[in-house]
């Protein structure tokens, strides 16, 4: 059949489009096809700064019958209106809601272009609430990074749905989970599912080819979050940055996690101060990872210092 194959094709050439290096921030965001109704906007590459106007947090999209449910926001009022604008080169089909993953910041102050628009916007209880305690100071920070035409008319904004647990979704008229794993890479983190595709977008939980952020983290929790992960029918992951990949991401942040932990605790075991932490820490097989000379970095000494608290509390509670 001339248009399954058709199909395919764009299909397979969308989803080559979106591995490669994601274009220039000041270029609009093209919606790319990883699978049958679902697309995903692809951010850039770095640090959040004035070269890539701070998109570089993943957005997406997926298209039922009934409308369209929108999977995180971007950094601003303009990445969220370009992502609408996205939305509807591919489809003109109503707006049903928009899903913000995870409390930071590159994925949730679009929201303010979804709110003019009269979309409801859906969060966790948690995220909502760390959202509420910070993102005032966050959206001054990035005024200043990315100068006050960037961030014109964005804000806080608060959303009109949350939840506690996972949850189904009929919005759309097409099978999508709210998956929620308790406390993981942040408090009230969640990743969506799109049952039809196996098309899992997975928020903060997963990064490809960047090096993960522990900052907000329970790591017990995250690996707990990352083995109920494999247990679900899941043929392709959409990361918060990063390429799509297949469920084979899932076991290669773990590693990451672990490796983490690891080094840091032989760095502990050996009484190496806390000005050495950073530089100890050596993980060679993720050297290549952006933010590996950033990010990483500070996920060693964050991950240090816990472990030398818990330690020292162990110690206090048995004297």
């Amino acid at each position: 059949m001339p248009w399954l194959r058709r199909g395919f094709l764009c299909v397979a050439t969308a989803w080559l489009a979106a591995c490669a290096t994601a274009s220039e921030g000041n270029a609009e965001p093209l919606p790319v096809a990883v699978a049958d109704g679902v697309y995903m906007v692809r951010g850039a590459a770095g640090e959040i700064g004035p070269d890539n106007r701070g998109r570089v947090g993943n957005t997406g999209f997926i298209v039922g019958p009934l409308g369209v449910l929108v999977v995180d926001s971007g950094v601003s009022r303009a990445q969220g209106a370009a992502l609408l604008a996205a939305i509807a080169r591919v489809t003109d089909k109503p707006l049903r809601l928009l899903v913000i993953t995870h409390a930071r910041q590159e994925f949730l102050f679009g929201a303010a272009a979804f709110r003019e628009r009269g979309v409801p916007i859906q969060m966790h209880a948690r995220s909502a609430r760390l959202m509420a305690a910070r993102c005032e100071g966050c959206l001054r920070a990035l005024q200043r990074t990315l100068g006050d035409e960037a961030m014109r008319g964005t804000a806080v904004v608060k959303p009109d749905v949350i939840f506690d647990e996972s949850t189904a979704l009929a919005t759309i008229g097409r099978p999508v989970r709210l998956l929620y794993f308790g406390h993981g890479s942040g408090p009230g983190d969640v990743a969506v599912l799109d049952e039809t595709s196996g098309t899992l977008f997975a928020g903060g939980l997963l990064d490809n080819g960047r090096i993960p952020d522990v900052q907000d983290s329970q790591l017990a929790g995250w690996s707990r979050a990352l083995q109920a992960l494999r247990g679900l029918q899941v043929s392709r992951i959409v990361p918060g940055h990063g390429a799509p990949a297949g469920p084979a991401l899932i076991d290669t942040v773990e590693h990451y996690l672990t490796e983490l932990q690891l080094r840091a605790t032989a760095l502990l075991d050996a009484d190496v101060g806390l000005s050495q932490v950073a530089d100890g820490v050596q993980l060679p097989a993720f050297a290549a990872w952006d933010q590996y000379d950033t990010i990483h970095r500070r996920n060693a000494s964050i991950v240090f210092l816990r472990l030398e608290q818990e330690r020292l509390m162990k110690e206090g509670a048995n004297r």
